[in-house]
């Protein structure tokens, strides 16, 4: 038995070892990419260089469990925020296809990103109303590039944030068009700026890709939209102003949508619907109810970021990782008994912008949080997966934010990213 044992040891380190070493050799991927400027879904060429291919059909939610053509489906997956508007310059291309290239290495199946430039450089919608079909065509190429390498998207429609436009830019066309605004908070409220959302979200989904010809509402590469990334409001922290607009939106996307699945793209922070349950937010509110919003029918999943390094800045890594696994159990515990559906952990990582931060302390939280996920998996039966932030392909310097991870360029985290993979792949079959 021992050497049976150190056999399956030994086939593992092999396994793992092939899997490094093919991301660390994907610097030269643009080499197998060389005809991706010309692809298009009647090219001979467009499968030639499949990884991964999709499996197709829509994942779907049964009970507290994910399920794709009526098996469990688990995932150990990624951010990358940025891939719509690097890929509006054809010369950039590139680094799309390495990141999906590179993801697929390492068994990630799930990839987290924008849908949305409201305003700005870049911009997809310049104005209300008013698209750009260069910068749609770059998302149509990243949803394309996912389906060549089998990941699935989950794609946020907006942003809480002024980065990318997001709440605050919908509220400014508002005021520029006459409207009363008292605030960025009126977005959930007024009646011009929800119009403007609401078009927006048919815009998207009702769109043909233009590579696969395929309507994003009927591709089965979309695993998800999300509402909003990480809806706040301060006007109103009960979380009661952000439910009623989830209350309205949510049946909106369904009533144009209702293949995939839908998540508000929240937190995870508690409200006041369940005050004993506010002991697990980290000393505040943001303004949203993590278990009165997922209880809205049309919601088919909760989600939760994790920065402990923001929220509880000043206290020691022990303090903070304690805090995150506080934090995965109480709304695991509320997704299996409250609500009913399953849990997703969206958003975590280690900053290098940490005063402590080191490689190995990196690696070591993160190790920490994909043991959890497995766990609260394997014995929960609720938990999905997990996404890190974020992921970047080698020479996007000025998407640097302390939490990026480059595959090609550091294999211990690689390592890691690719044995919860394997985890996770492993568990989804004993389910």
């Amino acid at each position: 038995m021992a050497g049976f044992r150190r056999s399956v040891l030994f086939l593992r380190t092999i396994t793992l070892f092939v899997i490094i070493a093919a991301i660390l050799c994907c610097g030269d991927a643009r080499k197998l990419h060389k005809h991706h400027r010309n692809r298009n879904k009647n090219d001979d060429n467009y499968n030639e260089e499949v990884a991964t291919p999709l499996v197709e059909g829509f994942v779907q939610v049964r009970g507290t469990q994910f399920e794709l053509n009526g098996s469990p489906f688990l995932f150990n997956g990624f951010n990358s925020y940025w891939m719509m508007n690097v890929a509006t310059e054809p010369a950039d291309w590139d680094k799309v296809s390495n990141v999906f290239h590179e993801a697929s290495a390492a068994g990630l199946t799930v990839c987290r990103t924008w849908a949305f430039r409201d305003g700005g450089d870049r911009a997809l919608q310049s104005s209300p109303g008013v698209y750009d079909e260069r910068v749609f065509q770059a998302l149509d190429f990243v949803t394309s590039e996912a389906r060549r390498y089998g990941i699935r998207l989950i794609l946020s429609l907006t942003n809480n944030y002024h980065d990318f436009g997001g709440r605050p830019q919908y509220v400014q066309w508002a005021r520029n068009a006459g409207a009363t605004i008292n605030g960025d908070d009126d977005f959930y409220t007024n009646d011009v700026v929800k119009g403007y959302y609401r078009n927006h979200v048919q815009k998207v989904l009702t769109r043909v890709n233009t590579i696969t010809g395929i309507a994003y509402r009927d591709d089965p590469t979309v695993m998800a939209w999300e509402l909003m990334n990480e809806p706040r409001c301060q006007v109103d922290y009960s979380g009661n102003t952000v439910n009623e607009w989830v209350q309205e939106m949510a049946p909106y996307v369904k009533s144009i949508d209702n293949k995939h699945l839908l998540a508000v793209g929240m937190e995870g922070f508690y409200g006041d619907s369940v005050p004993d349950r506010k002991q697990y937010n980290p000393g505040y509110q943001v303004g949203t109810d993590f278990i009165k919003s997922n209880l809205v029918k049309e919601i088919d999943f909760g989600t939760i970021h994790a920065y402990p390094d923001v929220w509880l800045s000043g206290q020691d890594e022990n303090a903070q990782t304690n805090f995150v696994q506080r934090w995965m159990d109480s709304h695991l515990e509320d997704s299996r008994t409250n609500i009913g559906k399953p849990l997703v952990f969206t958003e975590f990582g280690k900053s290098k912008k940490d005063p402590d931060y080191s490689l190995d302390v990196r690696d070591s939280y993160m190790s920490d949080v994909y043991a959890d996920i497995y766990d609260l998996a394997r014995n929960g039966g609720a938990f999905g997966g997990g996404l890190v932030w974020q992921i970047l392909a080698e020479g996007m310097d000025s998407y640097d934010d302390g939490y990026e991870i480059v595959l090609s360029q550091e294999p211990s985290t690689t390592s890691l990213i690719a044995q919860q993979s394997s985890k996770m792949a492993s568990l989804e079959h004993m389910l």
